[in-house]
């Protein structure tokens, strides 16, 4: 295969896995209609590590192998449960479309922690375009003025969360298959919601059939998209397929406004504009350096 046509067909999987993504955050916030965040998160949890752990054994693949244990992916595992668990507390509790947004800060997060934490080279002007995303989550969130909410703050400290867990896995045994990482991510959104379950100390309920088709379809949807974004990561090169994975900001908007009513702002379009205008402009002095 051609690295052009690769790198096609890697964007492609790219876009799919970033709209199965937004799809999996609507069904999740619509079954969390009817059931405690908790249960949400230990259902989906469940469901997710079923079917990738079915997927492992039909490969031949241990469940449990000594590289799990390792301290990059015991980090990862805490970043894991915290971002899950505070992103889907955001996406529940506000708007979709808000907390998608602000979701895409996080290669931004990425590039700084690794210029400081791994010593990568990070010359001044992707310097100045981190700060410059960064001001643009501010824009969204705002601040100081009247329609300033605590809980936008949930939606910052889950792209944080998701942002410490990239940087593990930069770390992580390569040695570990995507459906043995997709297995314990899944472990992580169970640990998540037994946590947030003791919390919040609200038991868990009845599951209807709407919510557990809901929730079923959440599951399936989950599993694929993260696939596909094994394959879109495997397939091309990472300087040509990741730009689409900003196609997730489209998605969630739609979904936010055509399924749920949310209405954009002045402050979230401006804000989005920044975050992504700095995310590709790292990206493309990315491949410069």
């Amino acid at each position: 295969m051609s690295a052009q046509r690769a790198n096609l067909i890697g964007s492609i999987w790219m876009i799919a896995a970033m709209a199965l993504f937004a799809i999996e955050d609507a069904l999740l916030k619509a079954a969390a209609s009817t059931l405690p965040v908790s249960q949400v998160l230990v259902l989906f949890g469940a469901g997710g590590a079923f079917i990738f752990s079915a997927l492992a054994r039909r490969q031949g693949t241990p469940l449990v192998p000594k590289e799990v244990t390792s301290r990059p992916m015991l980090i990862r595992a805490v970043f894991e449960v915290f971002g899950r668990l505070f992103y889907t507390l955001a996406f529940v509790l506000t708007p979709l479309s808000s907390t998608t947004v602000i979701l895409q800060a996080t290669p931004l997060v990425v590039v700084g922690a690794a210029a400081t934490l791994f010593g990568e080279t990070v010359g001044w002007r992707r310097w100045g375009a981190i700060f410059l995303g960064l001001a643009g989550v501010i824009i969204i969130i705002q601040p100081g003025s009247e329609s300033f909410t605590p809980l936008s703050i949930l939606a910052v400290l889950g792209m944080l969360g998701f942002a410490g867990r990239d940087l593990a896995s930069r770390a992580a045994p390569a040695s570990l298959s995507t459906n043995i990482l997709g297995l314990y991510g899944f472990f992580a959104l169970i640990a998540a919601g037994a946590l947030f379950a003791v919390y919040e100390n609200t038991p868990f309920v009845t599951v209807g059939l709407e919510t557990g088709l809901l929730m079923a379809a959440a599951c399936g949807v989950g599993v694929i998209a993260y696939t596909a974004l094994m394959r879109a990561m495997r397939t091309g090169e990472v300087s040509a397929v990741t730009p689409f994975r900003y196609s997730r900001l489209l998605f969630g908007l739609a979904l936010g406004i055509f399924v749920f009513g949310e209405s954009l702002t002045g402050p979230m379009i401006w804000g989005s504009w920044l975050i992504v205008a700095s995310g590709l402009f790292i990206l493309w002095r990315g491949q410069r350096t």
